[in-house]
Formats: C-alpha cells, structure tokens, sequence
C-alpha cells in the first residue's frame, strides 16, 4: 500500500508508456482532459439529481412574498436548531458504535464474530418508522416495558419516550449500520504491513491506532458518517411519530395543511443549505491523504488480535447495543404478531407485495450504481473543482424529504414526460434520487483503495480505458461497490413516501402494505409485513457481511 497526497505517488514504480501516442484515463491537475464519456454521463446524474432543486426554486418564486415572511419567522429557527442538534446526536452515537462494532468483529478473535457482525447490521432493513413505532410499543405509554412494570411493582408511569430521546433511539438504530459497513469494509481491506511497521518502531496499540489505522479509515468513516447525517436531515417517519421538532415534521405538516405549497418549498429549500453545510463540514475534514492498496489482495491474511480471558466479556458487550437495537424490534413486531393470532384476528397479506419489492429495489441497486459510477470516478480521479462539485451536489440529494422527491417527479411526469407518469421507471428514478449518496459512498470508498497508477500502468500497456475499469478497477474496487448497492437496495425496500405517490396503479409493495395497516390501528396486521420485510432484507445483509466485508480476513 502507499499513501498519496497532492496527487503524487510514493511507491509505485514508474511505468514506460507505450509507442506511440495515447490518450490518459484521467488526468490530475495540470494534465490530460478527463474521458468525455464520463464528463457527459457525471452531468446526466447531476441534471437527474437537480429536478427536485428546480421544483423547490420554482414553487418558491411563484409565492416570493410568503417566502421572505416564512424565512423570517422565530420557529423557522428553532426547527432549524433542533434538526441540527438531532444530527449531531445522532452521527456521534452511530460513530461510536459502528466502529467498535466494526474493530471487534473484523480484527479480534471475537466468539461467534460472523453471527454478530450479521446481528450487527441487521436494524438497517429496519425502516426509521417501524423503528421508533416499536420502541414506541416497547417503552412508550402502556408499552411493553409499562405493562410489565406495572404487574410486578405497581409502577404506573415511566419517563415518556417522545422527542428528542425517542428520535436520538430510533434513528441510531436505523443508520449505525452504514458506519459499521463502510468501516469493516475498510479494515479487511487495510494492509496489516502498515501496522506492523508502526508496531516495529515501538508505538504501542492505541497510538497505532490514531496514527495509522484512523487516517486510513476516515475516508470511508467519512461518507459512513455523512450517510448517517443525510439519513436523518431527510427522515420523516421516526420523527414524526416521536413528535419531533425537525425540519421534515415541519415541511409535511405544510403541506398537509395549505393548499399553499410555498412555505413547504421554503422549508425544503432551507433543509437543502443545511444539507450543503453538513457536506461542506465533511470536506474540511476529509484527509488530504489517500491510502492505496498497491496489489489486488494483501500478501497475507490479517492476524486477528486475540482477546484472551476478554473474549467472552467483549461478546458481551456488542451483545447489549445489538440486542437492544435489533432485538428490541423483532420482540415487539413478534409480541403483536402472536397477539392477532392469539385474538383471531384477520392477518390476511398480499404476497405479491413482496415480488414488487424485490423487483423495484433490485432495479434501483443496479441504477443507481450506473449512475454513482462516473460521479465517483471524476471526484476520485479528476481532482478538479467541478467535479467535486457534481459529487457534493449528488450527495446532497439525500437530504431532500421522499415527499418532495417524488412531487418533483410527478410535476416533471404529468408535465414533460407524460408516457413516464405512473410507471416503474418513474419510479425507479425517484429511488435513484433518494439513494445516489448511498452508492456514491460504497463506489467512494472502493475507489479509494485502487492505486491510480495501476490504471495509467494498464493503459500503458495499451488497454482501452473501458478494458482498464473492467479488469483492473472495478474488480478492485468491488467490495465498496456491492456494498453500495446493497445499501441501495435494503433502502429502497423500505422506502415509503416516495412509493406511495409514485407507485403504479395497484403495484404495492411491503412499505406500502405496512403504512396502510398502521395508517388504520392495526398493528396486528402490521407486523407480519414488517417481520416478512425484515426476513427478506436479513440474506442481503448476510451475503454483504459474509462475501464484503469479512472476505479475505480470518484469525491467524
């Protein structure tokens, strides 16, 4: 591996092009012009990815007087503070335990490692609204937890779960698998020589680790945690249903309410320059360095730090955060599940739902990959200023609320593309919207690890720059690009706003299917599509842990 800042290599050796004359795959500052394949393909995501920006800058002016007024109110403030202070909450608790959960399953010797890395990424097919409604059944009034409580000491109260707790629980519950991922991704991809080297010239453990393995995880910990700061600029459910004060509460009340849409496109609007504050954060504090690997695989499999007598209490310990995240919800979905049953209650379903679901997610993981693709390459590769403006203007599109994604599609639909209008691609589209900075930061972090110089090294040796990706970069780079994907596509299972306005007619899925039974008090109902999304989510995660990122490290 070498490390490389200002785009200069240390390690590589130098290569003796071809006769002749030969384009560049990319070119640096000061050098050759990028592909113009990829230069027109990164500006067709950046025009996909726009929509939703015009639709908010056009509802705005048609009522500039309302928007200035808007703007101006004290709440507008306070919204704001308090979306912001949910960010920050919630991005540090996923920090913490996604790369304690991460180090322990991928570099110890941890029991039963494989199990908890699965367990541990498990609440990502957990939708944020399923989420907080479960805890909501578990510790909220007349909860589980209540109920239990009650018929043992007589307590009659609990502190109530609803605002800033209940939302801080059930969006880190949500997100810290994006962290985790990325971040075990990282670590089984990261050269143990590094370590060694450090460990050699007498730096003990811990500053090893500050020293040597933190800078080269920041890059992916860095778009784990900007995952996780978009997730919950955008999430509606979880904070809607634990009364909240943020941003997307504020903006689909606006829209329920006015027949107006103006102040809700100023809402929106405004989540959109929070949205560009939090990438321009993440860009400050992105490393100048990159860490490369120089070979497809490291010479030799990671040693696993053994534990010794701290086996069993380290099990423990990712045992109580994974148990309570991923066990809480399951208990509670079962606990309703067995109570309809129990009543004999109707718990009719409709199977197709989840054939629907598995198509449309399936078709977004691929797009959106197609689409991330050519962003990612130019940012890595370009260095130029415009290209990273494309890749910080895709990322921002996550922040966007799913309501105002699919209503700038339907505007766009019903008026430009009308043989679009209520179709899968329209669909499709929008999911590709909502996700691209998922499959941004997976195709990021696996680009991250291929060495520029094998590229120019391949074209040198006169291979296309189609053949250079297809045999030299992309396998490389795999790991990070089949875990966006599959972020992409455990999002797009439970994915609800956009769905619901953009579906065609009589095409449910299982979000649709569990919004409706909620939608109507029928929890009962309500957990058999939630646990049947949970059990068809649960073999993706598996196969990204098992095939991503554990592959290719094992205990010595």
């Amino acid at each position: 591996m070498s490390e490389e800042g200002d785009g200069t290599a240390t390690t590589a050796a130098p290569v003796t092009p071809a006769p002749g004359p030969r384009r560049q795959l990319v070119a640096g500052p000061g050098g050759r012009r990028p592909s113009p394949l990829l230069v027109v393909l990164a500006l067709a995501t950046l025009a996909l990815v726009a929509l939703p920006l015009v639709y908010l800058v056009v509802r705005s002016l048609e009522g500039r007087a309302s928007a200035w007024s808007v703007l101006t109110r004290a709440h507008t403030g306070e919204v704001i503070a308090d979306t912001l202070l949910l960010v920050v909450g919630v991005a540090g608790c996923s920090l913490l335990l996604g790369v304690g959960l991460a180090w322990a399953v991928v570099r110890t010797d941890l029991p039963f490692r494989r199990v908890v890395g699965t367990l541990a990424a498990l609440p990502l097919v957990v939708p944020s609204y399923v989420a907080a409604l479960c805890l909501l059944g578990a510790f909220g009034p007349r909860g589980l937890l209540q109920q239990v409580l009650g018929s043992l000491f007589g307590v009659e109260r609990i502190p109530e779960i609803y605002g800033y707790t209940g939302a801080l629980l059930a969006l880190t519950l949500s997100t810290y698998p994006y962290v985790f991922l990325l971040a075990a991704a990282a670590l089984s991809t990261l050269d143990p020589a590094l370590e060694e080297a450090a460990r050699s010239l007498g730096r003990s453990r811990g500053s090893t680790f500050l020293r040597v393995v933190l800078p080269a995880l920041r890059p992916s910990l860095g778009a784990g945690t900007l995952l996780v700061a978009l997730y919950t600029l955008s999430d509606f459910g979880a904070v809607s249903l634990m009364q909240y004060n943020a941003l997307t509460r504020s903006i689909y009340l606006q829209y329920r309410s006015l027949f107006d849409r103006t102040p809700a496109a100023v809402l929106s609007l405004a989540l959109v320059a929070l949205t560009a504050v939090v990438l321009l954060l993440e860009a400050r504090t992105r490393s100048r360095g990159r860490q490369y690997r120089s070979t497809p695989g490291t010479a030799r499999a990671t040693v696993a730090l053994r534990l010794g007598r701290w086996r069993w209490p380290a099990l423990a310990a990712c045992a109580v955060p994974i148990g309570f995240f991923a066990g809480v919800p399951l208990a509670v979905l079962g606990y309703w599940l067995a109570r309809g049953v129990a009543n004999d209650q109707s718990l009719e379903f409709a199977w197709g739902a989840v054939g629907n679901s598995l198509l449309v997610a399936v078709l977004a993981a691929v797009a959106a990959i197609v689409f991330a693709w050519p962003v990612a390459f130019l940012a890595q590769r370009q260095r130029a200023g415009w290209a990273t403006a494309i890749e910080r203007a895709c990322f921002g599109a996550n922040a966007l609320p799913g309501i105002v994604i699919a209503l700038s599609l339907v505007y766009f639909g019903a008026r430009y593309a009308t043989p679009l209008y209520q179709t899968l691609t329209l669909l499709v589209a929008a999911y590709v919207v909502r996700f691209l900075p998922q499959a941004l930061a997976g195709v990021t972090s696996g680009l991250g690890t291929v060495s520029p110089r094998l590229e120019e090294a391949s074209r040198g040796l006169g291979r296309s720059q189609l053949a250079t990706i297809a045999t030299v970069t992309l396998p490389m780079a795999r790991r990070g690009v089949l875990a966006g994907a599959a972020l992409v596509l455990l999002s797009t299972l439970k994915e609800l706003p956009a769905t619901l306005l953009l579906r065609p007619i009589g095409f449910d899925t299982l979000a649709t299917e569990i919004w409706r039974t909620t939608s109507l008090g029928y929890y009962s109902r309500a957990a058999l599509p939630a646990l049947v999304l949970i059990a068809i989510s649960a073999p993706f995660v598996f196969l990204l842990q098992a095939r991503g990122a554990l592959e290719g490290e094992r205990p010595d």
